[in-house]
C-alpha cells in the first residue's frame, strides 16, 4: 500500500517566506552593527580662577628727593673808573661831514647808447631790401622778388642733371632746399627734405653752385636772409 503525503503537512511551501524573513533579519543586524558607535567617557571638571588675586601688586613707597637750588652767581666786579685830571690834554677826534658841496659836483657827459648789431636770419618775404642776382641790381623793390626768382629758375635749369641711379630705379619727386644768403652774398644750405639720397645730393649741388649774390639789407645794414626753394625731379 503506497503512502500519501498530506499537502498541509508539506513545510517546503513556506521556504520562500522563511528565506525572506531571515534575509531581512540579517540585514537589520548588520545595519545595527555598522551604526553602533561607542563614545569615551569624559569627566567634567569645573575650573575657577580668581583674577583679582593675581592682579594685585604691591607698589613700593617712593620718597621724592628734593635737590637744593644752585648757589647764586658771584657779584660782578665793579668797573674801574679812571679819573683824568683837568691839566692833562685829551686829543679830540674830529668827525668830518660826509655831505658834498654842490659847487664841487662834476658834470657827467651824456651816455651814448651804442647799438650792437645782432645777426638774425630774416625770411626773404619780410626783408626790406631783398638779396639780388647781379643782373637785378637797381631793380625797384616791387620787382625784386620776381627778378630773383626768374634768375634762380634759370640757374637751376642750366645746372640740373638727373642722377643716373635715380633714372635706373625710376625715382622721382620734389626736393625742398632751405638755404641762407649770408651778409657777404655767399650761400649756406640749412636743411633739405628729399625722397631719395641721390636726389638730395643733386639738389644740394645745384644750390651750392649759385654765384655770389648781392646781400639783403635791413635798415640799410647787410642781414642774412633765408629762402626755401623746391626742385622737382620728374621722369618723362
Amino acid at each position: 500500500m503506497e503512502l500519501k503525503k498530506n499537502p498541509k503537512a508539506d513545510i517546503r511551501r513556506y521556504s520562500g517566506i522563511f528565506f525572506a524573513f531571515g534575509l531581512a533579519l540579517a540585514s537589520a543586524l548588520m545595519w545595527a552593527a555598522i551604526e553602533y558607535k561607542q563614545y569615551d567617557k569624559r569627566e567634567k571638571f569645573d575650573y575657577v580662577m580668581d583674577v583679582d588675586d593675581q592682579l594685585e601688586e604691591e607698589v613700593p613707597m617712593t620718597e621724592q628727593i628734593k635737590t637744593p637750588p644752585p648757589p647764586p652767581p658771584p657779584p660782578a666786579a665793579p668797573e674801574i673808573i679812571q679819573v683824568v685830571e683837568d691839566e692833562e690834554e685829551v686829543e679830540e677826534t674830529v668827525i668830518e661831514s660826509t655831505e658834498t658841496n654842490q659847487e664841487e659836483i662834476v658834470e657827467v657827459e651824456e651816455i651814448v647808447e651804442v647799438e650792437v648789431p645782432v645777426d638774425v636770419d630774416v625770411p626773404f618775404t619780410v626783408i626790406e631790401d631783398k638779396p639780388m642776382f647781379p643782373q637785378c641790381e637797381g631793380v625797384p623793390k616791387a620787382e625784386q622778388f620776381a627778378c630773383f626768382k626768374e634768375n634762380l629758375d634759370k640757374h637751376v635749369r642750366k645746372t640740373f642733371e638727373y642722377p643716373e641711379i635715380a633714372q635706373e630705379m625710376g625715382i622721382q619727386g620734389r626736393v625742398y632746399v632751405n638755404f641762407r644768403i649770408n651778409k657777404d652774398g655767399t650761400i649756406t644750405i640749412l636743411n633739405t627734405r628729399a625722397p631719395d639720397k641721390s636726389l638730395d645730393k643733386e639738389a644740394r649741388r645745384i644750390i651750392n653752385s649759385l654765384p655770389k649774390l648781392i646781400p639783403g639789407k635791413q635798415r640799410g645794414r647787410p642781414t642774412p636772409v633765408t629762402f626755401a626753394y623746391p626742385i622737382v625731379f620728374k621722369l618723362n
